[in-house]
């Protein structure tokens, strides 16, 4: 492990065309190393020396949790998807006709869920604005065009169609000056985050060319700026060892320092991400500029779906001055059916963790659904009038008068998403669904609530 005054270690990227120099890689079977290959090509596959070194137990692959969070699983394709790309690879067949089958595979896996194409993307004087989504009153989130990669890809992404390579898919921006002019039109927005892909793979140079204008035009309206990233899991080093490690921290200073709340909020899905010395370095010098770290994540299937687990998490992340904020329900897309939990056993899971941890990690929201509506947290199990029913409310809607509004759905252990539910109590829809079908007639002759 290096530490100041040793010679700082440098970023090493594996993927597919060159993952098997991974010295650790020669102790998984032939089996294990083409399945790789063969869900690699169609969800994104990196990884880096210091997930690699550093964070994986190869003594546990293929089990280990932070293995299975980065490296592709045959299981996250669905059979019938594993065959045909295992097909085309085994007959040796050209490159175009393997990106073919890539793609006619990538489309059946709900790309964008949650309507972010379709109801997500503002306009500015009747441009489309691609790199921009606004979903909720008050905040605004950013694609930077440099910063629509990772230091390591997480095989669970919901944003996996930034990373395979089709154009249309993907979010992104280079002009910041779209962004400062929508907010300087739009005055009910008082947050912004940066999102990706991971905007802290940026050099600070380039990533101060995006946050700069925020804080040199007049926007008194916007008080938060958020960067969501991964980097303190994947590449804590980025604020510790790198050679712009002390500019980027000084432009989180600056951020501060100009009457912005900064809040990093850092993607951890497991303990093991929060035990090395350069990463509990990396958070001390993060939170030594005025900045705040919240913590988010998933609840996954394979990797984090205990109790204890999450409370573990917690717990250190509270001792180490960060704030729990969100548990997540697994987004319908991508590698869904590998890795969600239903949602009476994750509210199961989250209510036992939430008992064992003090009331400063009780900060923490979940399981929430990031819907095509809003942010929809699952409260419980109830009985009301002999019927067996589950609690739900929104956390952020579309519309801000359905925050907070409970409903109830039919009990069914087996539902892991909303459009898995039915309303309770003989009622024909939930209560938002004629407002939203109302709201988006324009754009959809029939709104699925993705």
């Amino acid at each position: 492990m290096a530490t100041i005054g040793q010679q700082a270690p440098k970023l090493h990227s594996y993927a597919l065309h060159n993952y098997e120099r991974i010295p650790q890689i020669q102790k998984l079977s032939a089996e294990q190393r083409f399945a790789i290959e063969v869900v690699g090509r169609v969800l994104p596959f990196k990884t880096n020396n210091y997930v690699v070194d550093e964070l994986i137990d190869w003594d546990r692959v293929p089990d280990d949790p932070i293995f299975v969070l980065n490296f592709p699983q045959p299981d996250m394709l669905l059979p019938h998807h594993f065959q045909e790309m295992a097909r085309v690879l085994q007959k040796g067949a050209s490159r175009e006709e393997i990106l073919r089958t890539a793609n006619h595979i990538r489309m059946q896996l709900n790309p964008h869920p949650a309507g972010q194409l379709e109801y997500n993307v503002p306009e500015l004087d009747g441009q489309k604005l691609y790199g921009i989504q606004h979903k909720y009153r008050q905040t605004v989130l950013f694609f930077p065009n440099q910063g629509q990669t990772c230091h390591a890809y997480c095989s669970f992404c919901f944003r996996w169609p930034q990373f395979v390579g089709i154009d249309e898919l993907k979010f992104a921006m280079r002009e910041t000056e779209y962004l400062v002019e929508y907010l300087r039109r739009h005055t009910e927005v008082t947050d912004v985050l940066f999102t990706g892909g991971d905007p802290l793979v940026m050099r600070a140079r380039i990533l101060a060319r995006y946050l700069e204008p925020l804080l040199e035009n007049d926007l008194a309206h916007l008080q938060n700026i958020r960067i969501g990233t991964k980097a303190l899991s994947y590449w804590p080093y980025k604020f510790v060892t790198d050679s712009d490690a002390d500019e980027l921290l000084r432009l989180f200073e600056k951020i501060v320092q100009a009457g912005k709340h900064l809040a990093i909020m850092a993607h951890f899905s497991h303990p093991r991400e929060l035990e090395t010395p350069i990463v509990q370095q990396a958070i001390q010098r993060i939170r030594n500029t005025g900045a705040e770290i919240r913590t988010q994540s998933p609840i996954l299937r394979n990797i984090n779906a205990s109790a204890s687990v999450w409370a573990d998490m917690w717990r250190m992340q509270v001792n180490m001055g960060m704030v729990p904020y969100y548990m997540f329900i697994v987004r319908d897309t991508g590698a869904q059916h590998y890795f969600s939990v239903p949602l009476v056993e994750a509210w199961q899971i989250f209510r036992q963790a939430y008992q064992e941890v003090s009331g400063l990690a009780r900060t923490v929201r979940g399981p929430s659904m990031s819907t095509t509506p809003g942010k929809i947290q699952m409260l419980g199990v109830s009985e009301v009038q002999g019927e067996k029913v589950m609690v739900l409310r929104f956390l952020q809607g579309r519309n801000p008068d359905w925050v907070h509004r409970p409903f109830f759905a039919k009990y069914d252990p087996k539902a892991s998403w909303l459009d898995d539910l039915e309303p309770a109590f003989g009622e024909r829809e939930f209560f938002f669904e004629k407002e939203m079908r109302e709201k988006f007639q324009k754009t959809s002759n029939s709104l699925q609530l993705n």
